[in-house]
């Protein structure tokens, strides 16, 4: 089984205190907290081996390169792509999102065409889609989700269409840690001739990912939500649609030749990564699967389901809390709201005992709008947070709605 307090000491940041209390960090779902291993691999580049990549045949350049596409051919691995050159390196989930929006939508969407989405989205699924739509004249087609945080699947089995030209769904909700059936989605979208995007930036830290399996035809996530540094992000997507689609972004990387007359582009996955890339980004990003590699997947699920249960256990053991949502399959993220005690407020009092929650509306308004409300508490666990830390936090509660009374 996993041993929590022998990862605790790989997370630096994990040691220190606020406000003079020990620091409990509950606030995963928006960052992660970065292991030695990841910041040390990040610091010997920068001391050791900084160079540009890929055009360079000095020796630094090469070993720079070459730790660049060690990083791309793990991600592969990680997500168990067919393809080294199906992994894209952007800076993050949401220029993933933006990348398919922009380059996907120029190729294939034309006006009347629709894009689906859940009511489960993060606004970077939401956003970019409707700048697409009112951009080709297209629409934008939501699908309902019940009461308990489930998509409601006879609804999506209705909504498709021969209009629908892309389905863009979360894997995991980051406001109710739903884990959706992206699985049955994409089976039902490819049946209806649409392909799917799936935003993986809330599942990949906490379960294994297999994008072959799944039959995903892009999928995302953002270094900075599994371990590793910010700026630095993954799209997969399948050669058949990657080589279809035209580039993102023009400048140097992405080109094969350049006249005043006529541009040629570079191949996979070159085409679509323009520019000098955050070198340093993706060998912390390479350092971080790593570490998750060696410490297991499997028992990083098992062990945060414990996590979720206890702390799922302790939340209605108040009467006052009101959790949201209760979706059949959970990971890693609970919401909730105090009685009568505004979020806000409680999560300031909160964090002057040393807990760090988010409160507000997790960039998810349309979801927040479904159930009534302005927004909520949010506690978002890691394989590093324990069940001590989480009695902490419900007799914090207890003695912050005891202030307030």
């Amino acid at each position: 089984m996993l041993d929590p307090l022998k990862i605790r000491r790989d997370f630096p940041i994990l040691e220190r205190q606020v406000y003079g209390r020990p620091l409990v960090y509950f606030d995963n779902a928006a960052t992660t907290q970065k292991p030695r291993q990841v910041i040390e691999a990040i610091s010997d580049y920068y001391q050791t081996y900084n160079s540009n990549i890929h055009r360079g045949v000095h020796y630094l350049s090469q070993q720079a390169t070459q730790a660049h596409e060690n990083a791309r051919a793990r991600i592969r691995k990680f997500l168990n792509a067919r393809e080294s050159h199906e992994i894209i390196f952007t800076r993050g989930t949401t220029e993933a999102i933006n990348l398919i929006a922009a380059s996907f939508g120029k190729a294939f969407i034309r006006p009347g065409d629709v894009i689906m989405v859940s009511e489960l989205e993060h606004h970077s699924n939401i956003v970019p889609w409707q700048l697409l739509c009112e951009d080709r004249g297209a629409e934008l087609r939501v699908i309902p989700i019940d009461d308990q945080g489930e998509i409601l699947m006879d609804v999506y089995r209705e909504l498709l269409d021969e209009r629908v030209k892309l389905v863009a769904v979360t894997h995991v909700s980051n406001a109710l840690g739903t884990v959706v059936p992206v699985e049955e989605i994409i089976r039902l979208a490819h049946l209806n001739g649409s392909p799917v995007l799936v935003d993986g930036a809330q599942a990949v830290a906490h379960f294994p990912v297999d994008v072959q399996a799944m039959d995903a035809d892009f999928y995302c996530f953002s270094g900075h939500k599994i371990f590793g540094p910010m700026g630095i992000g993954v799209l997969y997507g399948k050669t058949d649609w990657l080589e279809k689609m035209p580039p993102y972004q023009g400048g140097g990387e992405m080109i094969s030749e350049v006249s005043f007359e006529r541009t040629t582009y570079n191949e996979l996955p070159f085409k679509f990564e323009a520019g000098t890339p955050s070198v340093s980004d993706t060998i912390g990003l390479d350092a971080a699967l790593a570490y998750l590699e060696q410490t297991g997947l499997e028992e990083v699920r098992a062990y945060e389901h414990q996590l979720l249960m206890h702390l799922l256990m302790r939340l209605s053991e108040i009467s006052f809390i009101r959790i949201l949502g209760h979706p059949r399959r959970q990971s890693g993220v609970v919401s909730f709201l105090p009685g009568d005690i505004h979020p806000y407020d409680m999560g300031t009092i909160l964090d002057k005992l040393g807990f760090a929650l988010r409160t507000g509306n997790h960039c998810a308004q349309p979801l927040m709008n479904h159930f009534g409300i302005q927004g909520t508490i949010r506690a978002s666990l890691a394989f590093y947070n324990t069940v001590e830390e989480i009695d902490r936090l419900a007799e914090a509660i207890r003695r912050t709605e005891i202030m307030f009374r």
